[in-house]
């Protein structure tokens, strides 16, 4: 008769394997190399365009080196047109990279972010309908037309996925598939009965931080604010949610409230991102499915590391949008579009697994 544990373990049946370790880096190496994309991504913004610019230009036009409005071309266009253009840049990606991992815990539903719930073409459709009607015409005056048209969106997704006390996630996608299809239809048919509306909002439709002064960073930054601090106010709530509802009533979540607060915070960060630069798809989806796997899933740290990941991936196709159409510009929406839908193919494929 045998004895050792060797042979004993293999007549009973096969060992079992150990538990996975965990492959998660350490929140400073994610944070070190995260900011440091950011910087590079932040420079390449200043120095490159349809024509590049010395970093020693841009470094004395930052400074105030170079001296007298218009002695020096490239140092006004670092000042006055890509310092606004990368400022907008890191707002408006943030925004949209933590609006993107608030909705995806929020509604448990790894495809969701502003751009899959139809908030994005809420937002859009609000503004074009606004350009239609009150012959607005500046960004300046988008910011409340797209709060108004994102909340709206975000309130009719949410009742048409609703189920008897809960928030089906493959509903969510659904409804949100469908509202934005439908309101792209509406908005097309708006501009198409008005050539001025057509000529006002097609630009701006594209999805672009070109061509924006502070004055509209200004505009939106108070809604970015606000959206970001209500975001940080769920994230313990939204580790909870993530074992679901009865678990986190179990703990002592307000589940209903925390959703309430956690949607209020995703309306906010893409009604200004949106009032900023338009409708740009997929930061959203992107950030948080990018970051997840480095840091896991306390949203703690997810959430600004999706700000910085979300600056990082706007930053990043506003400047290859100015490199790839020389000396002309391919706006941002068009490259993460371009980027962007061969990942959603990916993870649908994988949460369907």
């Amino acid at each position: 008769m045998l004895t050792s544990d060797g042979p004993t373990a293999a007549a009973t049946g096969p060992a079992r394997t150990p538990p996975r370790q965990s492959r998660h880096l350490p929140p400073f190496v994610v944070a070190t190399v995260g900011l440091g994309l950011l910087l590079l991504c932040s420079i390449l913004s200043l120095v490159l365009g349809p024509r590049s610019i010395p970093l020693s230009t841009v470094l004395d036009a930052l400074t105030g080196s170079a001296h007298g409005a218009g002695a020096n071309p490239d140092a006004d266009v670092v000042t006055g047109l890509r310092v606004p253009r990368t400022l907008i840049g890191l707002v408006v990606g943030g925004a949209l990279g933590v609006a993107g991992v608030v909705a995806q815990g929020v509604t448990r539903n790894p495809l969701a972010s502003p751009t899959t719930l139809g908030i994005n073409a809420g937002a859009g459709f609000a503004v074009v309908a606004a350009i239609f009607v009150f012959h607005l015409a500046t960004p300046l005056e988008y910011v409340w037309f797209a709060v108004a048209g994102a909340a709206g969106a975000a309130v009719l997704v949410h009742v048409l996925a609703m189920r008897p006390g809960d928030v089906d996630p493959v509903r969510l996608a659904l409804a949100g598939t469908v509202l934005t299809a439908m309101l792209a239809s509406w908005t097309m048919a708006l501009m198409l009965a008005s050539q001025r509306t057509l000529d006002e909002a097609r630009f701006w439709l594209a999805g672009s931080i070109g061509g924006r002064d502070l004055g509209v960073l200004v505009r939106v930054l108070p809604f970015v604010v606000v959206g970001l601090l209500l975001a940080f106010l769920v994230a313990p709530s939204l580790n909870a949610l993530a074992l679901g509802d009865e678990a986190a009533h179990a703990l002592g979540v307000p589940v209903a409230r925390m959703r309430l607060i956690g949607g209020g915070a995703v309306v906010l960060l893409a009604a200004g991102a949106v009032a900023a630069a338009g409708p740009i798809p997929f930061v959203g989806l992107a950030a948080p499915h990018l970051v997840r796997p480095l840091l896991g899933g306390d949203h703690r740290r997810l959430i600004p590391a999706c700000f910085v990941a979300g600056a990082t991936l706007l930053l990043a196709a506003d400047v290859l949008g100015r490199l790839v159409a020389r000396p002309s510009e391919l706006e941002t929406g068009i490259v993460t579009a371009l980027l962007g839908a061969p990942l959603l193919a990916w993870l649908a494929r994988r949460t369907a697994r």
